[in-house]
C-alpha cells in the first residue's frame, strides 16, 4: 500500500481523533495519507485533500463509519476497484471489519499486505421513460421501489427475464443482493443468504396478496417492474440513501451490475457470528428503546 484514502463519517463521536491517529500511523510507514477535500478542509487539514472524484483512485479505502458509510463509499469505490477497509463506528457493522479499538492493529496488517480481499456482486438499475433511460445507478444492498405516506397500495407488474410474474399490490417492492439480505429485505420477510452466492431476491413489502412470497432468482436474470399507479410519492431508492421519482408507466431493469464491492478482509469467515452477535445487539437496542418510553 502506498497512497490510502479516507472516508469519514464526521458525524459519528471521535472522528477527529481517529483520522489523526490514522495519519501518524500510515505516515509511520512511509505510505501516503489521502480524504476528501470537504473534510481536509473541516479538520484543518487541507495539504491531505483530494477532489472527492479521485479518492477510489488510492490504492485503498478505509471508512470510518457504519455500513451507510461503507455503502456509500462501495458505489463510488466499485468502478476503479478499490478495495476497502470498513471501521465500525455505529451500531450493527455487518458490513465493517473492525471496530475502532482495532484500528492500530488493522492498519498494521492493511500495509504489511496481510489480507484477503472479498468481492461482494452489486447491482445496475435503469429507469426507462417513454422508451428512453432516464435514471441509472448501482446499489450493494438493495434496490426498493415504495410508496410515499398515503396508505394507499401502489400496483408493480414485475417480470423475470421477460416472463411476467404477478402484478403486485403491495407497499412496495425490493430486490436485493446477498449481502442486502439482511438489510430491508430481511425486514419485509426475505431470506438471509451468504454473501458468497451469486443470486438476487426478489421481496414485496407488505403485499396484499395471501401467495405472493420472495422469490429467489438467478445473478443472470433481469429484473422488469413497470409502475401501474399514479401517485406523486413513489421513488426508486439505491441502498436506501437516494433514488428518483416514478411516474406512472415508468419501467425499471435491475440486474447484476459488472462492477464488484471489494472488502478487505483481516480476519476468516463469520457471517453467523454476526448473524448472531448483531441481530440480538439490535433487538436487545429496540428493546432498551421502547422501555425508556
Amino acid at each position: 500500500m502506498k497512497t490510502i484514502g479516507l472516508a469519514v463519517n464526521m458525524k459519528k463521536e471521535n472522528a477527529v481523533v481517529l483520522v489523526e491517529k490514522i495519519i501518524d500511523l500510515i505516515e509511520k510507514q512511509n505510505c501516503s495519507v489521502v480524504m476528501p477535500e470537504t473534510t481536509a478542509a473541516a479538520l484543518g487539514l487541507p495539504k491531505y485533500g483530494w477532489p472527492t472524484q479521485d479518492l477510489a483512485k488510492t490504492d485503498c479505502l478505509v471508512v470510518l463509519g457504519g455500513d451507510g458509510t461503507l455503502l456509500g463509499s462501495a458505489r463510488k469505490a466499485a468502478p476503479s476497484g478499490t478495495p476497502m477497509l470498513g471501521v465500525n463506528m455505529g451500531n450493527l457493522g455487518f458490513l465493517t471489519e473492525v471496530d475502532a479499538p482495532e484500528l492500530t492493529e488493522a492498519l498494521e496488517k492493511l500495509i504489511r499486505d496481510e489480507y484477503v480481499i472479498e468481492e461482494r456482486m452489486m447491482l445496475d438499475a435503469g429507469v426507462y421513460r417513454n422508451g428512453a433511460l432516464v435514471w441509472q445507478s448501482l446499489a450493494l444492498n438493495d434496490t426498493v421501489i415504495s410508496k410515499g405516506a398515503f396508505a394507499r397500495l401502489i400496483y408493480l407488474e414485475t417480470l423475470v427475464d421477460e416472463e411476467y410474474i404477478t402484478t403486485y399490490p403491495a407497499d412496495g417492492l425490493i430486490i436485493a443482493t446477498p449481502t442486502g439480505s439482511t438489510a430491508y429485505s430481511l425486514s419485509a420477510g426475505g431470506p438471509l443468504v451468504t454473501p458468497n452466492l451469486e443470486l438476487m431476491l426478489v421481496t414485496p413489502i407488505c403485499p396484499h396478496s395471501l401467495w405472493a412470497r420472495p422469490l429467489v432468482i438467478g445473478a443472470e436474470s433481469k429484473v422488469k417492474v413497470i409502475i401501474m399507479s399514479e401517485l406523486d410519492e413513489i421513488m426508486l431508492t439505491m441502498d436506501g440513501q437516494y433514488g428518483f421519482k416514478l411516474q406512472k408507466k415508468d419501467t425499471l431493469i435491475i440486474s447484476r451490475s459488472p462492477h464488484r464491492a471489494k472488502f478487505i478482509r483481516l480476519k476468516p469467515p463469520r457471517f453467523f457470528y454476526l448473524l448472531r452477535e448483531k441481530l440480538s445487539e439490535a433487538d436487545r437496542n429496540n428493546t432498551n428503546i421502547l422501555r425508556s418510553r
